[in-house]
């Protein structure tokens, strides 16, 4: 199963640090895949950030297995989808119910019905989501560690 770090986190939301670089590259370390905010304006660099672009995304993480690239404008999906190493998940979405990654998982959205191809995106703000967990082919959390089965 993927246990996927939501912008980086493991152990609950931490705004001041999602998306940053340092934070995913810990999270990765740990041992986590991590879901990643990803914006481009225009011709301009790659950019790492939730609500809008914040960082520069370093060359080392550009091709890091462990990424979920949730490509925030048509810019950053045009540009992933043209340089993106094979084996490397890309997504675009908005409000959809779920989308297919580039690798072929149905990212879900909270509150939606889940098939073992889905990734369970944020259980921890859904009702009676934990006997469907593990049908799923991965978690995506801000509380990942809580999913590790070797977390003490």
């Amino acid at each position: 199963m993927h246990l996927i770090a939501h912008r980086g986190n493991i152990e609950g939301p931490n705004p001041k640090w999602e998306n940053h670089p340092d934070y995913i590259q810990e999270a990765l370390d740990a041992g986590y895949d991590v879901e990643i905010d990803l914006w481009r304006v225009g011709y301009g660099p790659m950019r790492l950030g939730h609500d809008g672009p914040q960082y520069d995304l370093p060359y080392k993480l550009t091709h890091r297995p462990g990424l979920w690239l949730h490509c925030k404008n048509i810019y950053a999906l045009r540009t992933v989808q043209y340089w993106a190493p094979s084996g490397l998940n890309y997504f675009f979405h908005e409000n959809d119910p779920c989308v297919i990654t580039s690798l072929g998982y149905i990212w879900t959205r909270p509150g939606q019905e889940l098939t073992d191809n889905s990734i369970c995106v944020l259980p921890e703000i859904q009702e009676d989501i934990e006997h469907r967990l593990p049908v799923v082919a991965g978690i995506c959390s801000d509380f990942i560690g809580r999913y590790n089965e070797t977390s003490s």
